[in-house]
């Protein structure tokens, strides 16, 4: 696969939004309140199915930044999926070939798992500066600027992410992805990037994300 030269850690949104859309096959979802790009089958079946793979052998109870919500805010499992791993590689560079991001910016990918009854109650990806870790979350690495997320399957039931702010639903299809800027047009954090995790009626559901950040990540 080849690369383009990386745009960088996304704050120069406009460069990013203009990668994304050359890339043909996605859709950007209508509306000025938040960037919001999804692009269907963006990985192979196959591929997917190596990353539930690794991530059921890494799960762990997933936790809260912050001090906020409560246990039952975020009930899925979570794990990190190894750098090194020849899979996660070949994802990491899809990645930065759609959205243009240099991973330098990433964080490590990230796989989650939902089983039925569980969800992710609404919440932003970016860490509130008036927060109690913010310091131990951002402080070398700064805050969060983009997020792309991936579903690796379709459960039977429930398990779609909702954007409140722009009444939008968005159902997990294998190997769909979603990504967006969590700030707006100015810099300035979004809150109308709030969505939700809903709960999964039937079957297991699991995703991977990737989140940048302003500052080399490590």
């Amino acid at each position: 696969m080849t690369l383009l030269p990386p745009l960088g850690n996304g704050l120069d949104a406009m460069a990013i939004t203009d990668h994304i859309l050359s890339q043909g096959q996605v859709q950007k979802i209508p509306g000025g309140k938040l960037t919001l790009f999804v692009r269907r089958a963006f990985l192979p079946p196959a591929l997917c199915a190596e990353l539930v793979a690794r991530i059921d052998a890494v799960r762990r109870p997933s936790t809260l930044a912050d001090g906020n919500g409560h246990a039952a805010y975020r009930t899925s499992e979570t794990g990190d999926l190894a750098a090194d791993d020849p899979v996660v590689q070949e994802t990491e560079a899809r990645i930065a070939a759609l959205t243009g991001l240099d991973g330098v910016y990433g964080e490590p990918l990230q796989g989650q798992r939902y089983a039925v009854g569980q969800e992710f109650k609404g919440h932003t990806d970016y860490f509130e500066p008036d927060g109690l870790d913010f310091d131990r979350y951002c402080g070398v690495a700064g805050n969060r600027t983009w997020t792309v997320m991936v579903y690796l399957n379709e459960p039977e039931a429930g398990g779609a992410t909702r954007f409140k702010a722009i009444d939008k639903i968005i159902q997990p299809e294998t190997g769909k992805l979603v990504c967006w800027n969590n700030r707006r047009p100015d810099g300035t954090l979004n809150p109308a990037t709030l969505h939700q995790g809903m709960k999964v009626r039937t079957g297991v559901k699991y995703v991977i994300t990737k989140w940048f950040r302003e500052r080399p990540w490590g």
